[in-house]
């Protein structure tokens, strides 16, 4: 009887594993730094506004709690899990993009334009 159960218990658990490991394999995948232009236009047309409206609600429920927050002395934690959370998702990222934070791609391109143009000035 004790081994049936423990057998059943680690069937379960390797189909539970054998489950888990493709999830695992396409959340890999899922992030794409390059979008295309369908998800650049979801991203401006649905999500943008969305976190927008979430960034105002923060900024509300944020200043509802302030007492409270102030009190326990974790005003400026709560300020940033319900604003700058929102907030840099929101404004801090690329369009389309899927992870916050700036890339860099602008800057580095601005520099090899410049670049050029100063080898082509100086030739």
């Amino acid at each position: 009887m004790k081994i049936r159960v423990r057998a059943r218990r680690a069937m379960v658990a390797l189909l539970v594993g054998c489950l888990l490991l493709p999830q695992m394999l396409w959340a890999e995948e899922a992030i794409d730094e390059s979008p295309n232009e369908w998800a650049m236009a979801g991203d401006l047309l649905v999500a943008r506004p969305i976190g927008v409206v979430l960034t105002v609600g923060g900024a509300a429920v944020w200043l509802v709690s302030l007492p409270f927050t102030l009190l326990a002395g974790n005003a400026s934690e709560a300020a940033g899990t319900l604003i700058g959370g929102p907030v840099e998702t929101t404004f801090m990222r690329c369009l389309g993009c899927r992870n916050p934070g700036y890339s860099g791609k602008d800057a580095a391109a601005i520099k090899r334009m410049n670049e050029r143009n100063a080898e082509d000035a100086g030739s």
